[in-house]
């Protein structure tokens, strides 16, 4: 009788201690969930015109990132390029809105084009870290080909505390290296640039090579999306290199 007694009482208190490890474990993973920081990634630039390497990159980043969503924010022009787009405003917002239709984790912001001149990287990230909140992540796409001039950005310390900087290099590329910039920025901000370089698939599509093609008169079905390429051709962009 005292035998079955203790084994009872055994078998009691293991399943006692097994269901508050579960308890625990569940209630850990559930509290982490909730508690998990939002993720959003914003990928600048002038899209003239946006092909489908961006849309690729843009995704394949997100994946990883493992962001909410992606927000497309075309630039008027380049603080460090003395020219601007060859299309206009308007046609860059409604070939993005083209090309990434139908993608739900993809949206469109006009931001910097509202924006007086220049538009300074760090200024977007401020507003759009305002608009979501502290809760929020906040993660900036660029291409390694841009890591040479990244000295040079405007309040370029600030924005690396301010943001997730992530340098997206192509496969089968070497990845960035960021070493250089130690004794500029320090080993804390240099670590956290290399650990935030992202490997995207190796699209070798380029808006000038579009440009080229199409002033040209030669084919680029396969660069575009049949949206943007349809609407290049009705409204007879990029047709000269030669600008009025």
């Amino acid at each position: 009788m005292k035998v079955s007694l203790f084994v009872n009482f055994f078998v009691g208190q293991s399943f006692l201690i097994s269901f508050i490890i579960f308890f625990s474990i569940t209630h850990s993973l559930a509290v982490n969930y909730f508690m998990a920081k939002r993720k959003i990634v914003l990928f600048g630039g002038t899209f003239d015109p946006i092909h489908l390497g961006h849309t690729t990159v843009a995704a394949a980043a997100a994946e990883r990132i493992g962001a909410e969503k992606i927000v497309f924010v075309p630039t008027k022009c380049s603080p460090l390029k003395d020219s601007f787009p060859e299309a206009g405003d308007d046609d860059r917002l409604k070939m993005i809105a083209l090309a990434i239709a139908g993608n739900k984790k993809f949206e469109l912001s006009n931001y910097e084009l509202k924006k007086p001149e220049p538009s300074y990287t760090l200024e977007t990230v401020r507003q759009f870290q305002a608009e979501y909140g502290s809760e929020t992540l906040i993660y900036w796409l660029m291409g390694a080909d841009s890591i040479d001039e990244l000295p040079r950005w405007y309040g370029i310390v600030e924005l690396i505390g301010a943001c997730n900087l992530c340098v997206m290099f192509r496969a089968g590329c070497n990845p960035p290296d960021f070493t250089r910039f130690t004794a500029i920025w320090g080993p804390e901000r240099v670590e956290k640039l290399q650990r935030n370089v992202i490997q995207t698939p190796l699209i070798d599509i380029s808006s000038t090579e579009i440009r080229n093609r199409l002033a040209a008169g030669r084919d680029v079905t396969n660069m575009l999306s049949s949206l943007v390429a349809d609407y290049i051709r009705k409204h007879n962009l990029y047709q000269s290199k030669v600008k009025p």
